[in-house]
């Protein structure tokens, strides 16, 4: 086993679960008895500076040429493969790490500094995992997880449609049972991985009663990219992150057998949300990383460039700029690390993950935009890199839901929590 192997196993031990440690004894009580504190432990600054060194050395340096081809980062996968830093959430039993929520936050900020493109298409195949880590068999766990540990594949997962996003409960992708099969057939759009992918998690409706509830109406399918009648359409070119590999799926008449089906008939929905409980955190911190990126790059062009006769940081217009980008940072930083905390104390999690998602969405990208401002017109420029950050930016308040989806969830939690007293 190599050391940085080891060291990652040994950060994604339970008691980093709990979140941020302390060397102090205080710490270490609070600690035991799973409350706040705000020091990373030795491991996870281990992990941490592995991962900015890797951002920094591998994936800042070649940004910009992803973004200009909208290549699949291939090399950046494998790299990342290899040194353990992807799949970490896999369970221990069928040989993965079992990292917490919040460790893996801490990376996902570190790459998506470098860029949030490259750090969509490492994270994506955790969202096609995640379902099956949540409600996998241990069969299903060890085929399809152990895939992914055994050669740098990805997966991806497939819920979105042409004409149902947030709206799932419209979803027209239908599963009908056949003796041991399903047979599977529709379209999903808006597939991260879709054409890189060697498996999908599948959402599909297999009630035969269109008003049926959405709790017990769709199931949730493993299907293999190489299956019959399984067709990735062609790659969407996007605003931003456009290394990141976008594409409708077809699925027609795909034979799925009923090993492949996760938890039990009727229980996809149930899978989806939990899925995004633990997901969500990891895109609040990519927004965060892609938000200190904007404020590192201002900050330094502020204290560079000159107008009238002064850097531009000493106008009190460019400074509260970049004090209102420190503001939003920091709170939205806050925020994904209490919601990844509260899912790694098995809590139930929605409405902060989602207060985490919007509000460092939102964030992001008033400070692109800010980002941009400061920078004038060489911020216009795509030889500067705010331009860039700006495009990437706006995809946060609209994958993994909305900003709107995520004030819906929050206002019913609240809602709940007062009628229930």
């Amino acid at each position: 086993m190599s050391s940085i192997t080891q060291l990652l196993r040994t950060a994604a031990r339970p008691i980093l679960q709990r979140g941020f440690s302390s060397k102090s004894a205080a710490g270490a009580q609070e600690a035991a008895n799973g409350g706040f504190w705000f020091g990373m432990s030795d491991e996870q600054k281990e992990m941490v500076n592995l991962a900015k060194k890797f951002t920094r050395e591998e994936i800042i340096p070649v940004a910009a040429q992803y973004d200009k081809t909208g290549e699949y980062p291939w090399p950046i996968i494998k790299k990342a493969w290899e040194l353990g830093l992807l799949n970490n959430h896999i369970p221990e039993a069928v040989g993965g790490m079992d990292m917490s929520v919040l460790t893996s936050c801490l990376l996902a900020e570190e790459f998506a500094y470098g860029c949030t493109g490259i750090k969509t298409a490492m994270e994506a195949s955790g969202l096609g995992q995640t379902p099956v880590i949540l409600a996998g068999n241990l069969e299903q766990q060890k085929k399809y997880l152990g895939r992914l540990l055994e050669e740098p594949l990805v997966a991806a997962y497939g819920v979105t449609e042409p004409g149902a996003g947030s709206d799932v409960n419209g979803l027209k992708t239908t599963a009908v049972k056949k003796g041991d099969e399903y047979i599977l057939n529709g379209n999903k759009m808006w597939i991260t991985n879709g054409g890189v992918a060697n498996w999908y998690f599948v959402l599909a409706r297999t009630h035969p009663d269109p008003k049926a509830p959405a709790s017990k109406a769709f199931t949730g399918f493993i299907v293999e990219r190489e299956w019959a009648g399984v067709q990735p359409g062609r790659k969407e070119i996007n605003m931003g992150q456009r290394c990141s590999d976008t594409r409708g799926i077809t699925f027609e008449d795909v034979r799925i057998p009923k090993e492949n089906v996760l938890l039990g008939e009727g229980e996809g929905f149930k899978i989806a949300m939990m899925t995004f409980d633990k997901t969500r955190p990891p895109v609040a911190a990519g927004a965060v990383g892609l938000a200190q990126r904007c404020l590192d790059e201002s900050l330094k062009y502020a204290l560079e460039r000159k107008t009238f006769g002064q850097p531009i940081i000493a106008h009190q217009a460019v400074a509260f700029m970049l004090a209102d980008m420190a503001i939003g940072i920091e709170t939205a930083r806050m925020a994904y690390i209490r919601s990844a905390w509260e899912t790694d104390q098995g809590n139930r999690n929605s409405y902060f993950a989602s207060i985490a998602k919007a509000h460092a969405s939102d964030c992001a990208n008033q400070i692109a935009s800010n980002a941009v401002q400061i920078f004038g017109g060489n911020g216009f420029n795509t030889e500067y890199p705010v331009e860039k950050l700006m495009r990437d930016a706006k995809i946060y308040q609209i994958y993994e839901g909305t900003s709107q989806i995520q004030r819906l969830i929050i206002s019913r939690q609240m809602v709940e929590k007062a009628l229930k007293g």
